[in-house]
């Protein structure tokens, strides 16, 4: 006997599936699993089977045909295919808890795909499963692109694929931006990612910074910013936004600093805003590394800064980075560019056309 796996379309009426199946029971193959996936041009049905080792490819495929099955594909399969499906995507969840950055690797597994590709560029309008590519939008920013010639995409694939994405860029997040800093003064601070539930102590953030911080932050003035423009900072369509905390109260401590990653195309823009009392004390220093490294790590060719050129403080810790940078001059605006290493992710992971992005106000 050998195994095989046979997936076909039927229509999704009555009675059908019982007569693909009694098809291939009458050459003696013996269905292990099934799976039934629901499209518009009727039910995919996904066998893992045991079959007589005289019967070839085209033998089942003949079965099929007879069964009223179409669009039959056939393939060998392995051993490990006797795993149902559940469990394989609680095998491959497992994984990425441990370690989010085999996404690609675990996609091309779960899917069996040609090619995972990750692209700076959204998923956008684009997003979803076409016959042969697929399209998943990556929360850190940016979207995977998986191609895979036979058998077709289904749209239950695309679920389980963009629920694995969607794991492990929450799994990354909280992972990499939950730490405790200790700063050269000795003082500890707690840095995570934002929530919305961070808005009240943010909002403190702003109210207890000098007009002066305000306005190197946001260069457009010193007014507090509006709660509604804060909650867009808080949780950014794409990029990340880290609040640092002081003291022992939790998720209650008083915020003493938030940076801002905010996406576009392959480039992302850092901004910073630290409490008058905690500057100069590395704070800013150590914000600013944990975003370019997030920034890195899902793949932008670069991070932008736009600061004033008074503001001796900020330009002090773009140096403090001792990365390469380049500058550009608009009036009393300096644009600082800091390129990054671009990591593949899967088969491969390309920088697409840069994209300048707005300025994160």
């Amino acid at each position: 006997m050998a195994l095989w796996r046979i997936r076909a379309t039927v229509d999704d009426r009555p009675g059908y599936l019982s007569v693909l199946t009694a098809s291939l029971a009458l050459r003696g193959v013996n269905i292990l699993t099934v799976q039934v996936h629901t499209t518009e041009v009727g039910a995919v049905d996904d066998f893992l089977v045991d079959a007589p080792d005289q019967l070839t490819e085209a033998d089942l495929r003949a079965a099929v045909e007879r069964g009223r099955g179409r669009e039959c594909w056939v393939a060998r399969s392995e051993a490990r295919g006797l795993a149902d499906q559940p469990t394989r995507v609680l095998g491959l969840a497992t994984r990425l808890v441990r370690d989010p950055d085999v996404t690609g690797e675990a996609l091309r597994t779960l899917l069996g795909a040609d090619a995972v590709t990750w692209r700076p560029v959204p998923a956008g309008a684009f997003g979803g499963v076409g016959a042969t590519t697929m399209l998943l939008a990556d929360p850190s920013g940016g979207s995977y692109e998986l191609r895979r010639r036979e058998p077709t995409f289904t749209p239950a694939e695309y679920a389980r694929a963009q629920a694995l994405v969607e794991l492990a860029a929450a799994v990354a997040r909280r992972d990499t931006d939950r730490v405790t800093l200790v700063l050269p003064d000795a003082s500890e601070v707690r840095v995570r990612s934002a929530t919305v539930d961070d808005l009240p102590g943010v909002v403190e953030l702003h109210e207890a910074c000098s007009a002066r911080s305000r306005q190197r932050r946001y260069l457009s003035g010193a007014a507090l910013p509006s709660p509604a423009r804060l909650g867009r900072l808080l949780e950014p369509t794409r990029g990340l936004t880290l609040v640092a905390t002081a003291g022992h109260g939790g998720e209650a401590a008083p915020v003493v600093a938030m940076a801002n990653l905010l996406g576009e195309g392959d480039v992302a823009e850092a901004a910073l805003l630290v409490r008058d009392d905690w500057q100069r004390r590395g704070l800013g220093s150590a914000l600013l590394r944990r975003l370019l490294a997030h920034a890195e790590r899902v793949g932008y060719a670069s991070v932008e800064l736009h600061v004033q050129a008074e503001n001796t403080p900020m330009l002090r810790t773009v140096r403090r980075l001792e990365r390469p940078t380049s500058v550009e001059r608009d009036g009393s605006v300096l644009s600082v560019t800091v390129p990054l290493a671009v990591h593949p992710v899967g088969p491969s992971r390309p920088a697409g056309a840069a994209a300048r992005p707005h300025r994160a106000h």
